[in-house]
């Protein structure tokens, strides 16, 4: 998934610590979120939230549509700002590769997005519906339930989920060390 140069997202940042965005980048991002609610309904529908999608991510149709059902949680039809604002997040830090940190420093509600059924628990087929938008690749899948299920079921729990991110967090800052060490070499040479 890539955003369209050009487009609203492309010039927002997005904390690299935190995942979050600034204050007044969120203040522009609720004159947006304005902007796009053409019903003044405080919320999008699906027809709007397709057409913003498409608007500024190669996303398909109906990985547009599996977003949308992921966000509009509670079957009404519509999204609020808080999932806007989530999406927005989640978009901006597959852009900028930090997939892995947002996660981790945000994953009870990543944990929630995922677990569709309400059971408290994340099946692999809930993570594979959503690979496009964390970037979790097939063997990183496999790993992941081999090493964290924890207690045998095929599912993960939060408390399981949360050594997940965990672990994730640390490998990828040994890469991003590692490639900072290997940049640093090579500049000596």
């Amino acid at each position: 998934m890539k955003l369209k140069q050009g487009s609203f997202l492309w010039y927002l940042y997005l904390d690299k610590l935190y995942c979050l965005l600034s204050v007044r980048n969120v203040k522009a991002l609720v004159q947006y979120f304005h902007l796009l609610d053409v019903h003044r309904k405080k919320t999008l529908n699906d027809v709007l939230f397709y057409h913003f999608l498409h608007h500024v991510t190669d996303l398909k149709r109906n990985q547009i549509t599996i977003v949308f059902n992921m966000l509009d949680w509670n079957a009404v039809g519509e999204i609020g700002f808080d999932q806007f604002y989530m999406l927005v997040c989640i978009l901006l830090a597959q852009e900028n590769h930090l997939e892995e940190q947002f996660i981790f420093r945000h994953s009870r509600p990543v944990f929630e997005l995922l677990d569709l059924d309400g059971e408290l628990k994340i099946g692999p087929s809930n993570f594979h519906m959503y690979n496009f938008l964390f970037n979790i690749k097939k063997q990183q899948l496999r790993d992941l339930y081999h090493d964290f299920d924890i207690t045998g079921d095929c599912r993960l729990n939060y408390k399981e989920f949360k050594l997940f991110t965990i672990f994730s967090m640390d490998k990828y800052q040994e890469s991003q060390k590692a490639v900072k060490e290997e940049k640093e070499s090579s500049a000596q040479k």
